[in-house]
C-alpha cells in the first residue's frame, strides 16, 4: 500500500511463487497493540475492512510509529491505494508483462570458494532471489547440516536490512562456525551474484534484480574446477 511493490514474486521453474507482503491490522487485536480500540467489535478486527497488504519494512515503520500512522490516516491510506489499484488493473492490457532477463555480463564465469561467515552475508544480503543447490546427501545429519545452513542463509539475507553492528558482527561468527562444520562433514560452500533486469509491468525502465548464488558440493567432486553457469547448469562453477 505505501511502497507499492509486488508482494507476489513469480514461481520459477524449480519453486512455486513467493509471498512476500504481511497482513497489517490498522487495529490492532492486542491490547498494547499499535492503533487499539477497545471499542471496536472484535469480530470486525480480521475483516477486510481493518487489513491492508504492505511489505515487512512498512509493517514495522507502521506499527512502530503508530503516532503518525493513525487510524484515520491508514484508513486514508487505504482508500487512495484502492483507486490507485482500480486505475491501474484498467490499464494493465497496456502494459507489458513483469520478465526477468539475464545479462550475459552479469553471468558469474565462475563461483568463488567461501571462507567466511561475512563473505556468505554479502552474497545474501539484499537479494531479490536465491539460487542455491547442493550434492546429493546420504544421511539424516548431511541433510540437517546442509539445510540448516542453506536456510540460514537465506533467512539472513532477508533480514539483512535489519541487522544491526552487533547483530551483523554476531551473525557472521554464526556463519564462520557453520561453515566450518561443513568442512569438517566433507563439504565446501562457493558462491557470487547474478544481477537480473526486471522488465515490464508499470516500470517505466528495468530494474536490477540480484540473486545469491549458493552451491554445497563434496570435496571431491570433479566440477570443483570450473564450470560455465551460463549454460544454465545446476553444477556448480568454481576455480
Amino acid at each position: 500500500m505505501i511502497c507499492k511493490k509486488e508482494l507476489v514474486i513469480d514461481a520459477t521453474l524449480e519453486d512455486a511463487e513467493s509471498i512476500v507482503g504481511e497482513e497489517c491490522h490498522i487495529i490492532s487485536a492486542r491490547g498494547k497493540g499499535p492503533r487499539h480500540d477497545p471499542s471496536y467489535e472484535s469480530e470486525e478486527l480480521d475483516s477486510y475492512e481493518n487489513l491492508v497488504l504492505l511489505c515487512r519494512t512498512d509493517h514495522k515503520m507502521v506499527d512502530d510509529q503508530a503516532a503518525t500512522f493513525t487510524t484515520e490516516i491508514l484508513r486514508q491510506m487505504k482508500t487512495t491505494h484502492e483507486v490507485w489499484v482500480s486505475e491501474r488493473l484498467t490499464d494493465e492490457e497496456k502494459q507489458q508483462p513483469l520478465r526477468y532477463r539475464r545479462v550475459k555480463e552479469n553471468i558469474p564465469a565462475f563461483l568463488f570458494r567461501v571462507n567466511t561467515g561475512k563473505e556468505v552475508l554479502d552474497i545474501v544480503s539484499n537479494a531479490m532471489a536465491y539460487a542455491f543447490d547442493h550434492d546429493e546427501l546420504s544421511s539424516p545429519e548431511e541433510v540437517e547440516l546442509v539445510g540448516g545452513f542453506l536456510q540460514a542463509a537465506q533467512d539472513w539475507g532477508d533480514f539483512s536490512d535489519e541487522l544491526e553492528a552487533g547483530g551483523r558482527v554476531q551473525t557472521t561468527y554464526d556463519l564462520t562456525e557453520a561453515l566450518k562444520e561443513l568442512e569438517e562433514a566433507g563439504f565446501f560452500v562457493f558462491g557470487g551474484r547474478e544481477v537480473q533486469l526486471l522488465e515490464g509491468g508499470a516500470q517505466s525502465s528495468p530494474s536490477n534484480w540480484p540473486i545469491a548464488i549458493l552451491r554445497i558440493l563434496r570435496k571431491g567432486n570433479k566440477e570443483v574446477i570450473r564450470f560455465d553457469l551460463s549454460e544454465n547448469s545446476k553444477e556448480c562453477p568454481t576455480n
